[in-house]
């Protein structure tokens, strides 16, 4: 197989492979931020001392913290008393290279230029529209609507808000108007920061008639508007972005915030499909998102990470943004498709702008591994030196192809668990200690400890399939409360276990290394057999016919469940034969207990643009009931065709 690296003489190696796994090389662990085994064994004996020594070190404080964490159980702190302005951990603390690129803007459309934000020219424009958000009226403690798509602009907006301590709230760009006002209406938010569209596959998208729409009634006094695609706005309720900041004052003096104030709202969809309001405090999700890109993705000032993901979710706030600009690094985000015009355009961009570390969904992945190779081979990827894998669990055969079509068999493949709940990466392997093992994720970030137990909390054995918990202290990036819900908080996240939260992730330990299975209400009981859906998606994946697969539950009467797959073949039409085949790999990978109980071949699956397959989407038509979130997909024809093939 090809390496996909073009220019094979600049690629060094920074992986070996050893006793059937892979290991950090001799080059990765003298750039590793962390390369020091010990590092585990260090933290554990101490961890809040740990994670105090990182954060006093790391971050710029304005005050040192009274106490390290203080725990009155569900609910703990960070640093107390601690105070902190996050814009100035993000930007100002960097002015003194402040000609270091800290945002690298691709636009979709070909015939458009590239943009390059300097740490300065950030700095100004976060002071500038700080300014404007003051002026407005909003204040420390206010809540701010951000309707945005991959913009620059989303930057500045949320690190202004940051600066003057107002609480913003992303909400995804592809949702409707009506998701987007009951998240206005849950945050009573004054000002609503949306553009007039933006560019997908080709084509401008509008924005600012859902943003109309969703802000009616509603305590929006504001909407402030990014010129992107040329629609003229005028009325005196809304205010051009980029006029208001040529108008404003130049220098907006930070608020001094607690480490525990609230940073942002992010809301995150249930198993019922109602979102939840996850709140995220300052001190210690700065420490997180800071600490999570030095070791996991070994950011340092001057390195490019794209991270794939939109900013309207957690992985677009954490390593699209904050942690790159935390860390001096410089972040790069792309507007639009990700095969547009043609199926090299992300690898061009990688080539183009000597992309780092490449940080994507195990979904694009396999969207990918069905394209002619041709498409990545001729473009140099030998700049990359850390593949990222996020959202779900990833099967063998498509870790191994983005090993080595993307990293050339030289780059460690970093498969992370988190959760927008965890605020950042929570179980990984650090590319300086290793081992890489497909489709193991690895070990709890030092100073972090997870256990896998019994529905009683009771430790399961290794190599036995149980519920994934963490143990206090909890991490510092954890949520802090659903926002104005407190009932759903602990009801949600620890009334399961005893003192520990609960993922709602299955898990268990292969040589001591942290294998997730999925979330555990993906887990099915088929005649009294519990099956992680995961576990039957790999199995199925075996076949090299499959391109991409999701396996849901679907009532029994005699068995309780049984599992029905979907399955997006990398070229041509299923059948019968193939159905047949690929059952029978199931009973003997796992266990005719596993079998399918049918196989459904469709063209797609329904997925968010982050690339999460919406497997509570598909149990919803096989149960033929509404499917609730479709506005959360990139790609709702695909409901439609799915429900007709199901009803045929």
């Amino acid at each position: 197989m090809s390496m996909g690296i073009k220019n094979k003489s600049k690629a060094k190696k920074y992986v070996v492979k050893k006793g059937g796994v892979f290991w950090p090389s001799p080059e990765m662990k003298k750039i590793a931020n962390m390369a020091d085994p010990k590092i585990y064994e260090k933290a554990a004996k101490n961890p809040i001392k740990f994670w105090e020594d990182l954060a006093w070190n790391g971050l710029t404080w304005e005050k040192k913290w009274d106490k390290g964490y203080v725990e009155h159980f569900p609910y703990f702190e960070w640093f107390k008393g601690g105070q902190i302005n996050f814009s100035v951990n993000c930007i100002d603390r960097h002015l003194d290279h402040g000609d270091r690129t800290a945002l690298i803007w691709v636009p979709e459309p070909t015939n458009e230029k590239p943009i390059k934000v300097t740490y300065r020219e950030l700095y100004d424009k976060v002071n500038k529209f700080a300014n404007v958000l003051k002026s407005e009226g909003v204040k420390k403690g206010d809540v701010v609507s951000i309707y945005l798509p991959m913009v620059p602009e989303a930057a500045v907006a949320m690190l202004a808000c940051a600066r003057i301590g107002a609480i913003h709230s992303v909400v995804f760009s592809a949702f409707s108007a009506d998701a987007l006002r009951a998240r206005i209406i849950g945050g009573e938010a004054k000002i609503l920061i949306t553009s007039d569209g933006y560019f997908r596959r080709g084509k401008p998208e509008p924005l600012l008639a859902k943003a109309k729409k969703a802000a009616k009634r509603t305590t929006v006094k504001r909407i402030i508007v990014v010129n992107r695609i040329g629609k003229r706005v005028w009325g005196r309720r809304y205010l051009d972005f980029n006029k208001a900041l040529e108008k404003a004052e130049a220098y907006c003096e930070p608020e001094i915030m607690k480490s525990e104030d609230p940073l942002f709202i992010l809301y995150t969809s249930g198993t019922t499909g109602k979102p939840k309001g996850v709140v995220h405090d300052t001190g210690g999700y700065a420490i997180q998102a800071y600490q999570t890109s030095k070791w996991n993705f070994n950011l340092n000032p001057g390195d490019v990470m794209w991270c794939t993901a939109d900013v309207g979710w957690i992985t677009g706030h954490t390593y699209a943004f904050y942690g790159p600009f935390l860390t001096g690094a410089t972040s790069l985000i792309y507007e639009g498709g990700p095969d547009y015009p043609n199926s090299g355009r992300w690898w061009k961009i990688i080539q183009d702008h000597d992309v780092n570390v490449f940080y994507t969904a195990p979904t694009a992945v396999r969207m990918f591994m069905k394209v002619d190779p041709k498409w990545i081979n001729q473009y140099d990827l030998s700049s990359i030196k850390i593949l990222g894998t996020v959202g779900e669990p990833i099967d063998k055969e498509s870790w191994m192809w983005y090993f080595r079509m993307i990293g050339g068999s030289r780059c460690p493949v970093i498969d992370t668990w988190w959760q927008t709940e965890t605020g950042g990466t929570l179980i990984n392997v650090l590319p300086g200690i290793g081992p890489f093992v497909p489709t193991v994720s690895g070990r709890s970030f030092p100073g972090l400890t997870h256990v896998i137990v019994d529905d009683k909390g009771k430790p399961m054995p290794t190599g036995r399939q149980g519920f994934l918990a963490q143990k206090s202290p909890f991490a510092p990036g954890m949520l802090h409360g659903v926002w104005k819900n407190p009932e759903k908080y602990v009801k949600t996240y620890w009334s399961n276990f005893k003192n520990m939260y609960d993922t709602s992730d299955g898990a268990y330990l292969v040589n001591g290394l942290i294998r997730i299975t999925g979330r555990t209400d993906d887990v099915m009981k088929v005649a009294g057999h519990r099956l992680a859906t995961a576990e039957l998606e790999n199995a199925i994946h075996d076949n090299k016919k499959v391109g991409d697969v999701a396996v849901v539950p679907m009532p029994h009467d005699v068995k309780g469940q049984v599992p029905i797959a979907f399955v997006v073949l990398k070229k041509g039409d299923g059948s019968e034969k193939l159905e047949n085949e690929l059952k029978k790999h199931v009973d003997k990978k796992i266990g005719p207990t596993a079998r399918p109980g049918k196989i459904f071949f469709v063209k797609d699956l329904p997925k968010t643009r982050s690339g999460k397959i919406m497997r509570r989407i598909l149990k919803a038509l096989l149960v033929k009931e509404k499917p609730e979130g479709l506005m959360t997909l990139v790609n709702p024809e695909s409901v439609e065709e799915i429900k007709t093939i199901i009803e045929r």
